[in-house]
């Protein structure tokens, strides 16, 4: 019987700095912090997926190159009781790493990033049949350039890959990251072998085409039918959009669900990561069969709590820690 989350895809080293303001170009800011931390959709999750104490195996699938960074990650997982025996350390190539820079006082961040050996990942770097994992997690579409390069029928690779997944029976997940618009027309043809998606409000956007406002102007009909669409366009379970304001959820047979944010100050905010925790807490109630009311209250919480550090995972807890963080801080009115 298969166990566990098993993600593959980006493997990155954050090197994150807050900065006193943004400057104009050619201009100085001083830098007040910097950390070094994980980052990437794959270590964000099972890292947060640990701190959240998941009871069940965590695995990831990935390259790295055989430099500190890459070695530290190792070393971290292994600390992190992450199986690593599908993650490689590749000689010659670089780590993949982000420069996150946060603007202090406002939570603002700028990414700058090295795809390095990210950009080598391909489908036969996954093998399925050794794996006993239960989900399988990929991200981030659109960040990795194997798997979203086009194969012979124009399809990108990442669809034949999580097809593969699903034939040797795991349940699949999915995340993007944000890209120009017409990228996105590549992503479409992905959607039908991912069993619960993950994307942000700009995200959705562009891969339904609607507009779904910003801040205190999101329409929440429109976020409504942004979920609806992309269950239309191929998602087999759940299509999850999340913004500030908290998530929505559409489920295969038209289910709907709503969680709002949880009240954050504004000193509370200070940090990167707040998606892939939000998606760490839907899949730990995923694989333990919760519905997905009470997933998505764990998601706001681990989002939330991973917020008051600058690194992704430093700040999340274990889930019924998150959970009382969350309810304790209050939630947000909703859309």
């Amino acid at each position: 019987m298969r166990n566990g989350i098993l993600a593959g895809g980006n493997w990155i080293r954050d090197h994150a700095k807050t900065v006193d303001a943004w400057p104009e170009q050619d201009g100085l800011a001083n830098i007040l912090g910097h950390s070094v931390g994980n980052g990437g959709g794959p270590y964000n999750l099972l890292k947060d997926l640990a701190k959240l104490g998941a009871p069940f195996p965590l695995a990831g699938v990935g390259l790295v190159g055989d430099d500190p960074d890459g070695r530290d990650i190792l070393a971290d997982c292994r600390a992190s009781g992450i199986n690593t025996a599908q993650l490689r350390a590749v000689p010659g190539l670089t780590t993949g790493y982000t420069d996150v820079m946060t603007v202090d006082g406002t939570g603002r961040r700028t990414f700058f990033h090295h795809r390095g050996a990210n950009a080598r990942l391909g489908p036969a770097h996954f093998d399925f049949e050794a794996s006993r994992e239960r989900i399988f997690y990929l991200g981030y579409l659109l960040l990795l350039d194997a798997l979203d390069a086009p194969g012979p029928d124009g399809v990108p690779y990442a669809r034949d890959l999580l097809r593969r997944a699903r034939a040797a029976g795991l349940r699949t997940s999915a995340d993007c990251v944000s890209a120009p618009a017409g990228r996105f027309l590549a992503v479409r043809p992905v959607l039908a072998e991912v069993d619960v998606l993950f994307v942000n409000d700009d995200e959705a956007e562009r891969l339904c085409g609607l507009s779904l406002g910003r801040g205190a102007a999101l329409d929440r009909r429109a976020a409504e039918a942004a979920v609806r669409a992309l269950i239309s366009l191929g998602v087999r379970g759940w299509a999850v959009v999340h913004f500030p304001q908290g998530a929505c959820a559409c489920s295969g047979t038209g289910e709907l669900v709503w969680q709002p944010a949880v009240r954050m100050a504004p000193g509370l905010i200070g940090g990167a990561g707040a998606g892939d925790a939000l998606a760490a807490g839907v899949l730990y109630g995923e694989h333990e069969g919760w519905p997905m009311a009470r997933s998505l209250e764990l998601g706001v919480c681990a989002a939330a709590a991973s917020l008051r550090h600058p690194n992704c995972s430093e700040s999340v807890v274990p889930a019924t820690e998150c959970l009382a963080f969350g309810r304790g801080q209050g939630f947000a009115e909703p859309p």
